[in-house]
């Protein structure tokens, strides 16, 4: 068989030609981001036609936007190169004016409700008062601000369609928290429903019924979370959705006027759907239809008519669709990477095994194509979080893999969501225990299956997914060639010590998951790869965002600095204008093309030639 060509890494991590739509209120325009000169612009335009013009340009990458329902304007957020100090912008379609609505040096803006009832103004969280707590603005798209409730201590609000409070939040000492309620906006606060410690992670509200029944995701008294109705005065639950095999419901579609679920979405071994409206059963049939692969429903009109729907399949580039539901018709719009529409993509397959305490663990491999299944070189990638989980579908990151020729290993560690709360709940206290060993024990499942080579595994992770390389680096030098850690924690008692005062609301909760910096200051230090540096036998590839407020630059230097001083060897890679993630396209292409010659160099794959702007940028954040 003969491997397939090369797709340039400028296709699949820089900016794709069109990304994140979304349907303006009127049904009429829709709005996407797309390169613009030497950043990305907001492009606007009518659905299926050619018009599209762009709106305003921001050199450092836009990440998301949304339409104000007043149809005139569009709100985007935006930090300083990656400090998570967010302003929010909204830009006039009529003018062309971009104006900053929340224009307050470090203070962080979130965007609390913005809802057809209110088309000019929006709630916003702002924590100008207190760097830990986000007090409620209404924030007028005219400009102004008004404060509407001070912060007593939530971590959530929940508002209904006029822009009122319907429920919060409150975190609480042992690690759990409480959903807050009141009957009128004088009238004091009380506890509705108490959420403990094991069911938090999972616990979400989701939105107001016209009827004032709160829509909330939550697995108390079941041992995977449920879709429910929470009666706002007597905290009596209607569950709306449970999955009998044991996975997690992890969202739903609200109705646009009763704001009752009509359809649930649940994390099987795929993104599947399941109608609670039969009014629906036509419209997922007609879009099954006209889709191939996991169905996510965007965005809609205000008239419910027009859908905008994401069709999500593994070995192709996602694609957007319009779906009318008066005609049935389904309209292709585009894709998101039509470049890769006509070339050779892997299949991301599922994998299971139990680990060696009996635990079932999933995860996804994608093949290298064109490649014998035998003792192929393998790079195991460990998502971040660690409390969200990989899905099955088109990444960028196993693709890449998979065309260099790597067998790409995901794994759903305990701790991962989707699978139930005893199985999330699995990972307390586990950082760089039992969750670094089921990343091993699937190694070893890989391998004696002789899929996996023994003697060329890469770990890669970014984020806990960075700490969790770094460990293995440590713990496990045995188990692998190299390891790649992108805004890795290499201290757990300092990283615990230095996160962002946004997380201070839910700091018991880190402590009982992960440790306290003071009480188990010892077990944490065991955890930290920084204790066992002496013990890195392999080579280590290290990048870090300067600004990162989650993964502090201190976490990748005095881990630097341990390497140097052991002889062990490194690279390391800092990005100035970035925080925990690469959001400049420039950036990620540069780090990919380093991490494709680090893995070429100890795994033996294929490496596209680095381009100019590559070794450039390369050259100037090296250290």
């Amino acid at each position: 068989m003969t491997a397939p060509p090369l797709i340039p890494r400028s296709v699949l991590f820089g900016s794709p030609p069109r990304l994140s739509p979304a349907l303006a209120p009127s049904g009429d325009r829709l709005a996407y981001i797309a390169p613009d000169g030497d950043g990305t612009n907001i492009w606007v335009g009518t659905p299926g036609a050619q018009d599209f013009r762009p709106v305003m340009a921001d050199p450092r990458g836009m990440r998301a936007f949304a339409w104000a329902f007043d149809g005139r304007h569009l709100l985007y957020i935006q930090d300083r190169n990656g400090d998570e100090n967010t302003h929010l912008y909204a830009v006039d379609l009529a003018t062309g004016q971009v104006r900053d609505l929340t224009p307050f040096p470090g203070v962080q803006a979130r965007v609390v409700a913005l809802t057809p009832e209110t088309p000019g103004t929006l709630l916003i969280g702002l924590n100008r008062r207190d760097p830990t707590l986000h007090d409620l603005y209404r924030a007028d798209l005219a400009g102004g601000l008004e404060l509407t409730e001070q912060n007593p201590g939530f971590a959530d609000f929940l508002a209904d369609p006029g822009l009122r409070l319907a429920a919060a939040l409150a975190p609480r000492p042992d690690g759990g928290a409480d959903v807050m309620t009141r009957e009128k906006p004088a009238e004091p606060w009380r506890s509705l429903y108490r959420v403990d410690h094991a069911d938090l992670a999972t616990f979400a509200l989701l939105g107001v019924t016209i009827d004032g029944q709160l829509v909330v995701l939550s697995s108390r008294d079941a041992r995977c979370t449920r879709l429910l109705l929470l009666h706002p005065r007597t905290g009596e639950t209607t569950v709306l959705f449970e999955d009998r095999e044991g996975y997690d419901v992890t969202g739903a579609e609200l109705h646009p006027s009763s704001g009752m679920p009509r359809l649930a979405f649940v994390e099987r071994e795929r993104r599947e759907i399941e109608i609670l409206d039969p009014a629906l059963t036509r419209d997922l049939a007609l879009l099954r239809g006209g889709c191939s692969g996991d169905l996510m429903v965007l965005g809609r009109d205000r008239a419910d008519r027009r859908w905008l729907v994401l069709d999500n399949t593994d070995d192709a580039p996602a694609s957007y669709h319009m779906y009318d539901r008066t005609t049935g018709e389904v309209t292709f719009l585009f894709d998101h990477l039509p470049e890769l529409a006509h070339q050779p993509l892997a299949r991301m397959e599922m994998f299971h095994f139990t680990a060696s305490d009996g635990l079932r663990i999933h995860g996804y491999i994608t093949f290298p194509p064109g490649e014998p299944r035998h003792r192929l070189p393998t790079v195991v990638e460990v998502h971040g979080g660690p409390w969200t989980r990989d899905r099955w579908g088109f990444r960028a990151l196993p693709q890449w893999l998979a065309n260099r020729g790597y067998l790409c290993v995901q794994v759903n560690y305990r701790g991962s969501t989707g699978y139930g709360k005893d199985f999330l709940n699995a990972g307390n206290r586990e950082w760089g225990g039992r969750m670094l060993d089921d990343v091993i024990e699937a190694v070893s499942f890989l391998v004696e299956a002789k899929i996996a080579d023994p003697h060329r595994v890469a770990i890669f992770g970014a984020s806990y997914g960075g700490y969790t390389a770094l460990c293995a680096a440590a713990f496990r030098p045995q188990v692998f060639s190299c390891a790649i850690s992108f805004a890795g924690a290499s201290d757990l008692r300092s990283f615990i010590t230095s996160i962002p005062g946004t997380w201070t609301p839910t700091i018991e909760e880190l402590h009982r998951r992960v440790g306290h910096p003071v009480k188990d200051a010892d077990f944490l230090w065991s955890r930290s790869p920084l204790s066992r540096v002496g013990d890195i036998r392999v080579p280590v590839l290290i990048g870090q965002g300067a600004n990162d407020p989650r993964i502090r630059r201190h976490e990748a230097e005095q881990l630097v600095a341990a390497l140097r001083g052991h002889g062990i060897p490194h690279e390391y890679l800092l990005f100035p204008d970035e925080g925990h993630t690469l959001t400049r396209p420039g950036n990620r292409t540069a780090f990919h093309a380093a991490v494709e010659r680090f893995l070429a160099r100890h795994l033996g794959g294929r490496c596209e030639a680095p381009a100019g702007t590559d070794a450039e940028r390369i050259s100037t954040v090296s250290v």
